[in-house]
C-alpha cells in the first residue's frame, strides 16, 4: 500500500489565500466572539464601556479645545466633528494595538496545530470592529442630539473612510504582528507609535488648519487623515480634499502590500520563535 505525504505550506508572496480562510471560517468565529467574550468578562458596565470611552474622550476634547482654545470645526458642531473621528481612531487603534501582541498571545496554539496565521491578527480587527459599529450607533444618535444635517453623499463617503481605516488597520496590524514575533521591542515602541499618528490624525483639529504647505502634505501620508477626510465629507457639506484622500489612499496600500507580504515571508517561523 503507497504512502502519500502532505505538505502544508503556507501561501508565498502577496496573497489573502481567500479560499483556505473560508475553510477555516468557523475559526474565525471562534477566535473573535471569544475575544469579545472575554474583553468584557467580569465587568459591571460590560458592553457600555464601548459607549463610555469615546463620549468620555469626547467631553474631554470639547471642554479644552472648543471651550478653551476655541479650535474652529466649521460648520460641524465640534462634539459631532470630534466624536466622527474619535471612532475612527478607536477602531483603527485597538485593531493595530491587538493585533501587534495576538502572535505572541497566540503561541501555545499555534505551535500546537497548523491554520492560516492571518487569521489570528483578523479575528482581533473584527473584535475592534463590533466595538466601531457601537460607536458608530452613538455618533448618530449625537447627530440627531445637536440636529447636524448629513448629506445623502454619505452613503458613498461613510463606507469609503471606514474602508480606508479597515485596510490601513490590518496592514499595519499585520506587519507588527509579524515584527513583534522576532523583534520584542516593537511592543515596547508601540503605544509612543499611536500617540505620534492620534496627533498627527485630523481627530481635534481639522487639517485645513494647518497653514504649512509642507506640514499638510506630510500629515496627508497618514492614511487616518483620508479616512477621517471622507467620513467628515458629508458632514461639511462639501467634497473631500481629494489631494489628502489621494496621499492617504496611496499610503494605505503601501502598508497593506508591506504587511501582508512580511507576513507571509515570515510566518513559516512563527512556531520556532514565538
Amino acid at each position: 500500500m503507497s504512502k502519500f505525504t502532505h505538505h502544508i505550506q503556507p501561501p508565498s508572496g502577496f496573497s489573502l489565500a481567500v479560499k483556505e480562510l473560508w475553510q477555516y471560517r468557523e475559526l474565525f468565529y471562534f477566535f473573535t466572539w471569544r475575544d469579545i467574550k472575554v474583553k468584557y468578562k467580569q465587568t459591571y458596565l460590560g458592553i457600555l464601556w464601548a459607549l463610555i470611552q469615546p463620549l468620555g474622550m469626547m467631553l474631554i476634547f470639547t471642554f479644552i479645545f472648543s471651550k478653551t482654545l476655541q479650535i474652529d470645526s466649521g460648520n460641524i458642531v465640534y462634539p459631532v466633528f470630534v466624536l466622527a473621528a474619535l471612532v475612527l481612531w478607536n477602531f483603527f487603534n485597538a485593531a493595530v494595538s491587538n493585533a501587534a501582541e495576538s502572535m505572541i498571545l497566540h503561541a501555545p496554539i499555534i505551535k500546537k496545530i497548523y491554520f492560516p496565521r492571518l487569521i489570528i491578527p483578523g479575528s482581533t480587527l473584527l473584535v475592534a470592529f463590533f466595538d466601531f459599529l457601537i460607536g458608530l450607533v452613538i455618533f448618530f444618535v449625537l447627530c440627531l442630539y445637536y440636529h447636524q444635517a448629513i448629506e445623502w453623499t454619505a452613503i458613498f463617503y461613510f463606507p469609503a473612510g471606514i474602508f480606508v481605516v479597515v485596510f490601513s488597520a490590518f496592514g499595519l496590524g499585520t506587519f507588527l504582528a509579524a515584527l513583534n514575533v522576532k523583534f520584542r521591542d516593537f511592543r515596547y515602541t508601540l503605544p509612543f507609535l499611536m500617540q505620534l499618528l492620534f496627533f498627527a490624525s485630523q481627530i481635534i483639529y481639522p487639517l485645513t488648519a494647518v497653514k504649512q504647505s509642507w506640514l499638510h502634505y506630510l500629515l496627508a501620508v497618514n492614511p487616518m487623515n483620508a479616512g477621517i477626510e471622507l467620513f467628515r465629507s458629508p458632514l461639511y457639506h462639501t467634497s473631500p480634499d481629494m489631494q489628502v484622500v489621494g496621499i492617504g489612499l496611496a499610503s494605505a496600500l503601501l502598508l497593506f502590500i508591506t504587511g501582508l507580504i512580511y507576513f507571509r515571508k515570515t510566518e513559516a517561523y512563527f512556531a520556532d520563535i514565538s
